[in-house]
């Protein structure tokens, strides 16, 4: 279970009469949307290709790295098996990836502290203080300071994050803040140069330089991935800082390498820009990431199925193997079989392209398709639903990045919603109410108190729980620091004391 939502999100009346007016409040809400996103500066423009490589980048870097920033994290402690011999990443996704993110303070075989820092990266993202990073960054942070290069160290709010993208963003108040340029990353071409702009190690701010070695990739195992790779030297550290073109124009957030030591080894990765913008203009704007779903099962498009399904003649495509009933695509006229080619005007490369095209939209947005079936080329329209499970910004006191510095209770616990989806995938009972665990930090009270991920909380402090947002208020400043929890786990129902006054130092 990989969402980590707390506020329960409104399904948009779709049925029968329902869909006009879904499309025309889908519209209004996006064009609302749109005029609250933060003033960033675009620049869509590709690359001038044409000129020669210049012997300095020093103009180009003056300019752009007040805008790249160290983070100073202060998390718990982590049982000492958690990191490599060397202290200076954390493996994930498979012994050769890697993270950026540089724990200090603890060398190997030294037994755990009450506190650790980490030094990692963020790029200011408007002049006004926000700032983004990735959420690994931030995980389990108590503490968040944002390192100025004019030397101001600036103590950060975690305002969300996202974890099917590992984003997130934080803000700083400090006056007129220089912003970096966002470029179009969608214009980013395999060979074009690219300079990457971090905090290596904890050293301070280090520039390299390589290419874009691919675009596309996707390695890490998160839910939308489409990453930039690259050649340039990227080392713990360098988490959430920038990879920037020849112009100082942002293409990426560098987020991380593969490697089997840690160290860089030329193959490094970054967020898109465009992603991330997305991403960071529904948390500044809702709050929230919501994301659309089309409602299909799909899967790439290889030679001997497209021989089967009558597309021969094409390489690219997303092969329909289900579509529920009742789906924004089963009312739309999509079969299983049919080979969609098309989203909104856009080529659907493969099943993943066709996941990250839905989830740029938003739900109640009508969206074209194309598809083929039997070799023959249909058009389809559909209104969009909300992803089930999608998960929003989450508070601190109940997600994984550690306690709220306000003193709200169960710190390090994320939950989610129980709806269909996470009923079927937890296997819990319909006749169970309340919300579900997705997430407990292992140096939490709560994980000491035996409270683990699956379990559904029915009650806290014997008040009835409905859903995360319940959860939310019943958790939010309370009289003192313990919690009383009635949980059904799969053994049945039974009470929990949460002590977070014994985490308290």
């Amino acid at each position: 279970m990989k969402t980590n939502t707390i506020v329960k999100m409104t399904l948009l009346a779709i049925a029968s009469g329902g869909v006009a007016f879904a499309a025309a409040h889908a519209l209004e809400a996006r064009a609302n949307h749109a005029a609250l996103a933060p003033n960033i500066t675009l620049d869509s423009q590709p690359p001038d290709r044409d000129s020669r490589l210049p012997t300095s980048f020093a103009d180009t870097l003056k300019r752009i790295t007040p805008s790249v920033v160290k983070i100073d994290v202060t998390t718990k402690a982590m049982p000492a098996a958690a990191f490599g011999d060397t202290g200076q990443a954390v493996p994930f996704g498979g012994s050769d990836l890697w993270r950026f993110f540089e724990p200090r303070g603890r060398g190997a075989g030294r037994p755990p502290m009450p506190r650790e820092h980490g030094a990692a990266s963020g790029v200011i993202i408007t002049s006004d203080g926000y700032v983004l990073t990735n959420r690994h960054v931030i995980d389990r942070a108590d503490k968040v300071v944002v390192m100025l290069q004019d030397g101001r160290n600036l103590t950060a709010k975690v305002l969300g994050d996202d974890p099917k993208t590992d984003l997130a963003l934080l803000k700083v108040d400090a006056g007129t803040l220089q912003a970096i340029t966002f470029a179009d990353s969608d214009q980013v071409r395999v060979g074009d140069i690219v300079l990457a702009v971090g905090n290596p190690f904890g050293i301070g701010q280090s520039v390299t330089m390589g290419m874009v070695s691919a675009t596309g990739r996707a390695t890490l195992g998160l839910d939308y991935e489409d990453f930039i790779q690259t050649d340039a030297a990227i080392n713990p550290g360098n988490s959430g800082g920038a990879l920037v073109d020849t112009q100082g124009r942002l293409v990426g957030i560098n987020t991380a390498i593969l490697s089997g030591s840690g160290g860089n080894n030329g193959v490094g990765f970054a967020i898109p820009s465009n992603l991330a913008r997305n991403v960071m203009n529904d948390l500044i704007t809702d709050g929230k990431v919501t994301r659309a779903c089309l409602g299909v099962m799909v899967q790439d498009l290889t030679p001997a199925l497209a021989r089967q399904f009558g597309a021969a003649e094409t390489t690219h495509g997303a092969l329909v193997g289900e579509v529920p009933a009742k789906s924004p695509a089963a009312k739309a006229g999509v079969a299983s079989g049919d080979v969609i080619t098309g989203l909104a005007g856009q080529p659907v490369r493969d099943a993943r392209s066709l996941k990250l095209a839905v989830g740029t939209h938003k739900p109640g947005e009508r969206v074209d398709l194309k598809v083929l079936r039997d070799g023959a080329e249909k058009s389809f329209t559909a209104t969009l639903e909300p992803l089930a499970g999608d998960n929003q910004a989450t508070p601190a006191h109940l997600r994984s990045s550690g306690r709220s510095e306000e003193g709200d209770s169960l710190s390090g616990v994320g939950v989610a919603d129980l709806d269909k989806a996470t009923r079927r995938e937890a296997n819990i009972p319909a006749d169970i109410k309340g919300a579900l665990v997705t997430e407990v930090d292992e140096a939490s009270a709560a994980w000491e108190a035996g409270l683990r991920s699956g379990d559904v909380i029915e009650q806290i402090n014997r008040q009835p729980v409905a859903s995360a947002e319940d959860a939310v208020k019943l958790t939010a400043r309370p009289a003192d620091r313990e919690t009383l929890l009635r949980v059904w786990s799969h053994g049945g129902s039974h009470f929990l004391t949460v002590d977070e006054a014994r985490d308290a130092r």
